[in-house]
């Protein structure tokens, strides 16, 4: 077992969640496909009726409450400020602080595997080529922690990734992904308050409505 999951034992309090947003902070990034993640929090803070006006773990974040089954349990909404390749720094030093195990920790992040208007969501799994995944998998020391991947779609033959991540996308696929994000928002939520199964039966199957 490791040390991360020896320090995250329940102790019999209120269960937290923590549902990080992937991205890079700065208004020169807010609306390009790496920002995402930052994008469908948002959505859900809005949701939920709060806003990150904490500063603190290297990370804007907020927390609220929300029913799951006949309890109530607490979440926690991050962004990370440590930039996309760092991610996993903010993610652990929260986690730590508030003593929440991986697998109460949904991240939400982009995927190039994933068509705009889609999202996935999965259990646990590899981070691929993405690099903030890395991070938050190396910062855990496991993967087995729930994810909502937002579909970008792939980039064309040739062109560079670091352009293609953190440019915005074509003002048709924006649409899409703009529904999708509201997608990821509740897949979150539903991950919390359904199970992961029945959150993946739900949201794996939606598209946005421009899609055949």
């Amino acid at each position: 077992m490791s040390f991360f999951n020896r320090l995250f034992r329940r102790d019999g309090g209120t269960e937290t969640y923590i549902i990080a947003g992937l991205g890079n902070p700065g208004p020169e990034y807010a609306m390009t496909k790496h920002n995402c993640g930052f994008r469908a929090v948002d959505i859900l803070a809005e949701k939920l009726g709060v806003s990150f006006s904490k500063k603190k773990f290297n990370a804007s974040y907020c927390d609220t409450k929300i029913k799951k089954g006949g309890d109530e349990v607490r979440v926690i909404l991050m962004k990370p400020e440590t930039y996309m390749n760092n991610s996993g720094a903010a993610i652990e030093e929260t986690a730590s602080f508030y003593k929440v195990a991986p697998e109460n920790i949904i991240v939400i992040y982009d995927d190039c595997d994933v068509e705009p208007g889609r999202v996935r969501v999965r259990a646990s799994g590899s981070g691929g080529s993405h690099n903030g995944m890395t991070s938050v998998i190396s910062h855990l020391g496991t993967e087995q922690f729930p994810r909502v991947r937002v579909g970008i779609g792939r980039r064309m033959p040739g062109e560079d990734m670091v352009k293609f991540v953190l440019s915005p996308f074509s003002p048709e696929k924006e649409g899409y992904v703009r529904e999708a994000l509201v997608f990821a928002a509740d897949a979150a939520l539903s991950i919390i308050t359904k199970g992961i199964d029945k959150a993946m039966s739900e949201a794996n199957v939606k598209k946005a409505g421009g899609l055949n």
